[in-house]
């Protein structure tokens, strides 16, 4: 069977199974190479391959590119040379140059804990917008396919069992939604047992209800690491109140993320920065300041004088 055919079948067994891939394809070589045009390589979410594009270190290069691809679900494009120049270790003498398209080929997933009218919501305007959603829930009538028909998948049981079943989870969209503290606490305890970082990790609820499971966490020795990077409220910021509303700007913060890349922790404004000659200038107007027979508009005007002056 053609290599190129198991390829197209592992992105259908893939995709059948919840689980994220990238297509990796040599679009034009230069020279000698031992990748040629229309080669592909596919690398699944656990990092394993199937096909090739050329072999080599230019191929373990090609996985590198195809592992920040699979986090950031943006296409690259990336020629590799050939030469020991550019490549000293690689022991490379054929002295060509390939370039590779690695691009995500399954659907983006997201995984829901709790069955709920959220759940319901975030699988109705998810799964419009491209996603893949999951349903999981411990108790069997909230994770059917007649409760939610549009979901990929639904599955029942223990929560231990549920998320032991999810591996890998680097790029998997995680949204806690579940009835109550108690599940959401089991949950995210589990979760931190898989010792991996999901691409998403969201937690239904205000920045009270964090700040109390956070310290039940710490308690409960989960990494740090990890509660920083729980978010809570999830969504973009849209006053969100209803299950409708908050599936609309859930997925709309989803979508950001899938095409824009991420920041979690947002990046505070740089304070400006003064020199000392504009401190000296803010010193001479509070000393102007404390005579009163300047007047406010004789104190800015000779702040500016020391300025040219200075």
């Amino acid at each position: 069977m053609p290599r190129s055919t198991d390829v197209f079948e592992e992105i259908v067994r893939l995709r059948d199974a919840g689980r994220a891939a990238a297509m990796c394809t040599v679009i034009q070589t230069r020279g000698s190479t031992p990748g040629k045009e229309t080669m592909r390589m596919l690398v699944r979410d656990d990092f394993s391959t199937i096909g090739s594009v050329g072999g080599g270190c230019v191929e373990a290069d090609v996985i590198e590119v195809a592992k920040k691809v699979l986090q950031t679900g943006l296409t690259e494009t990336h020629s590799f040379t050939l030469n020991k120049i550019d490549s000293p270790e690689s022991g490379l003498i054929c002295g060509g140059q390939l370039t590779v398209l690695i691009e995500a080929v399954v659907q983006p997933t997201i995984v829901v804990f709790g069955g709920g009218h959220v759940a319901s919501s975030i699988t109705r305007i998810a799964t419009e917008a491209g996603f893949q959603v999951r349903v999981l829930d411990d108790r069997p009538e909230f994770a059917n396919h007649e409760t939610h028909p549009q979901a990929a998948s639904t599955s029942s049981g223990s929560w231990a069992e549920l998320i032991d079943q999810l591996r890998p989870v680097d790029n998997l969209f995680l949204v806690i939604a579940t009835r109550g503290h108690k599940a959401d606490h089991e949950v995210l305890v589990a979760l931190n047992e898989l010792k991996t970082l999901p691409r998403y990790l969201g937690l239904l609820g205000s920045k009270a209800k964090k700040s109390q499971l956070v310290k039940m966490l710490a308690d409960a020795g989960v990494e740090e690491d990890f509660i920083r990077n729980i978010r809570t409220p999830i969504g973009l910021s849209i006053g969100s109140r209803t299950a409708g509303e908050i599936g609309v700007s859930l997925v709309a913060e989803l979508i950001k993320i899938k095409n824009l890349g991420d920041c979690l922790h947002e990046i505070a404004p740089r304070p400006p920065r003064y020199s000392r000659r504009h401190v000296e200038f803010f010193r001479q107007g509070l000393r102007l300041a404390g005579n009163f027979s300047y007047s406010w508009r004789g104190i800015w005007q000779r702040a500016i004088s020391l300025g040219r002056g200075a």
